[in-house]
């Protein structure tokens, strides 16, 4: 998948921008809030249609404009396509393929995998497992089409479950066969999505591994690690057991929305060991081994956006990172960096075609 040609207009800090791309390596160079990193998020929203900096689809409007729109060209082995997201500041967002609109955002997830590396990506190891089970999410949703879809049908059972939970206790009420309507689909969504994870996490594990071995340089044993209630006992059973605790709560406490990952150096958390050098290394090779595992299970080769990482990283560990780059074939490639003299160094050091966009 290439993206061949990109048009910006009131997205945030720009009015109107537009790029023609190399299909290998693209560099955007400039001061710091010149709008580098906004670049690498409209290009993120056409991968997964929402922005990666966690705004508000509304908050990315250019300020005192009505809307904004994110166009590009995208061509793939057997065609090439036409991808618009408009957001009206007094509507829904649209997303359309070839002017054909999409009826639900699952249905566009995987047609554009992508991967971004970024200084934000520390929050993983520093928040909590909220963040991580959305990390997960996102992964597993660009290699399989309905898993989102399956997700979203979890969630909605759960809000519901909850608020007939919160309806017993403000009325002092408790119908047990109401409640346990939401048995059934909660159990078989939630199973579904359970199995999903534990296989990705399965296969992802061993490839991170590989990945901080050549990057660190290091001898240390990092490791990333499924946790969720399941592993030890089934939905069905996780329910009753725990209907008294979800009454007293008002809120659904055992189940898959509860998962995390645990991301270990030699069997303990690497936020409470690993030193910055370290939990970097380790990021670096987790995205990689996502991108790996995406383009092994879709048979698509993601685009690799980088965010001023080499600004965050010691000569050695960038030099283990272009090394990769050119090993791993990754595919067309965005970079943001403060120094065109690094950029060029850098670019000079993979064998590949380059454009570098002065912002």
């Amino acid at each position: 998948m290439i993206i061949k040609k990109l048009s910006l207009y009131n997205f945030k800090n720009h009015s109107e921008k537009k790029f023609e791309f190399s299909p290998q390596i693209n560099c955007f160079v400039g001061n710091n809030g010149v709008g580098k990193t906004n670049i690498l998020d409209a290009l993120h929203y056409l991968s997964v249609g929402k922005s990666f900096l966690g705004n508000t689809d509304l908050n990315n409007i250019r300020h005192d404009e009505d809307f904004f729109t994110i166009d590009a060209e995208i061509m793939n082995e057997e065609s090439e396509d036409i991808i618009k997201i408009s957001q009206p500041k007094e509507a829904k967002k649209i997303i359309k393929k070839n002017d054909k609109s999409y009826d639900r955002l699952a249905d566009h997830i995987g047609y554009l995998p992508s991967v971004m590396i970024s200084p934000y990506d520390s929050n993983l190891i520093s928040d909590s497992g909220e963040s991580r089970r959305k990390f997960l999410d996102a992964m597993i949703s660009q290699t399989d089409s309905e898993y989102l879809f399956d997700l979203i049908q979890y969630q909605k059972v759960v809000q519901q479950r909850n608020a007939l939970l919160k309806y017993f206790a403000k009325n002092r009420v408790w119908e047990k066969d109401s409640l346990e309507i939401y048995d059934d689909p909660i159990t078989k969504l939630g199973t579904k999505i359970f199995i999903k994870r534990r296989d990705f996490v399965e296969k992802l594990n061993p490839i991170v591994q590989s990945f901080y071995r050549i990057i660190s340089g290091g001898m240390e044993n990092v490791s990333v690690i499924y946790e969720s209630h399941l592993l030890e006992n089934s939905f069905e059973n996780l329910l009753k057991e725990s209907i008294e605790r979800d009454r007293m709560l008002t809120y659904t406490s055992k189940g898959i929305h509860k998962d995390d990952l645990l991301f270990e150096m030699n069997s303990v958390l690497i936020k409470k060991v690993g030193s910055q050098g370290q939990q970097k290394s380790f990021l670096i090779s987790l995205k990689l081994a996502q991108m790996s595992l995406v383009k092994e299970l879709t048979r698509k080769t993601p685009i690799l956006l980088l965010d001023d990482i080499f600004d965050k990283l010691d000569d050695n560990r960038v030099s283990q990172l272009i090394e990769l780059v050119n090993q791993e074939n990754f595919g067309q490639i965005f970079i943001t960096d403060t120094h065109r003299e690094r950029t060029e160094s850098v670019v000079k050091k993979i064998n590949e075609e380059s454009i570098i966009f002065d912002i």
